[in-house]
């Protein structure tokens, strides 16, 4: 049976964990990312199921023969960008080289007090976006199941108590969609990611790689909703430490009207699909989705 996403459990102990973040704020990002080279192996080499969900989809981006070179050089490129993640979360963008594109877009809109859904990917780095969004003085909030990754956020959290204060959540009873329209309504931006299921999600399959897949119908369901726009952005991770931050327009206001809901849905759902396979052709090693995308348990 395939795996989902959530089923796919931390790899690795919480002391190895540890000794990464000790390793990290000790000696130093570049004997950390030395580090990386077993710790990336390890992974590879003793996780059949990761180095099988990497393999299909480098498979689908990359011309030629995919080996496991190539599936280390993703899981190496995953591994470089978490640790990147403490980094920023201490707040030391400064080490990093960012640039931006479409910056005016999220500044105009946090100035003008009007909110809005971020449509993000787990593509590149996040906390990339929320760095830069505080040197700027704009407040981003982030929707998703942060269960999957307790250990590490748990890291996190202790380098930065402050970590949780903009992170929404998903429960199963949908109680945290008042925590975004409260957040929305006050002029803030929330972040979403548009390729990931969440269990019992509302789905809608697409064209996507090659194949058929299940994304998400929830940050379009949201958007309708409140009746904020919304904008795809993303932050590619370029060795050694650069990170392209994007934003660009993805529908200034959702409209799902009665009897046409499911044709809407599908439509707004495949144009972000569209725009995945193409950002992932430009950086195919920065797409972090190690389980089997496209066979999905319904």
């Amino acid at each position: 049976m395939s795996q989902g996403w959530q089923d796919v459990a931390e790899k690795g102990a919480s002391a190895g964990i540890a000794l990464l973040v000790a390793v990290a704020t000790g000696i130093g990002r570049r004997m950390a990312r030395a580090l990386l080279v077993p710790i990336a192996w390890w992974f590879v080499l003793l996780h059949a199921d990761v180095r099988r969900a990497s393999r299909d989809y480098l498979r689908r981006v990359l011309p030629g023969q995919v080996g496991v070179r190539e599936v280390y050089r993703h899981v190496r490129t995953f591994a470089e960008v978490a640790l990147d993640r403490i980094y920023l979360v201490r707040g030391e963008i400064r080490r990093f080289r960012m640039s931006s594109t479409g910056e005016e877009l999220v500044e105009a809109l946090s100035r003008g007090g009007r909110g809005g859904i971020l449509l993000l990917a787990h593509l590149g780095s996040y906390d990339g976006l929320r760095a830069w969004s505080s040197t700027r003085g704009i407040r981003v909030s982030a929707i998703g199941d942060f269960r999957n990754a307790r250990m590490f956020t748990a890291a996190l959290r202790r380098m930065n108590p402050e970590v949780d204060v903009d992170l929404i959540q998903v429960e199963d009873d949908a109680r945290f969609i008042l925590s975004v329209a409260e957040r929305v309504g006050q002029g803030g931006l929330v972040a979403v990611m548009g390729d990931r299921v969440a269990p019992g999600e509302r789905r809608v399959e697409c064209d996507f790689l090659g194949g058929r897949a299940a994304f998400p119908a929830g940050p379009y369901l949201i958007a309708a909703t409140l009746g904020c726009p919304i904008y795809l952005v993303y932050g590619l991770y370029r060795e050694p430490n650069r990170y392209e931050l994007h934003c660009e327009p993805f529908a200034e206001r959702v409209e799902l009207p009665r009897g046409e809901r499911e044709e809407g849905l599908a439509r707004l759902a495949q144009r972000y699909a569209t725009r995945l396979e193409q950002l992932c052709r430009q950086a195919p090693y920065n797409w972090f989705n190690f389980y089997d995308f496209w066979s999905v348990p319904r």
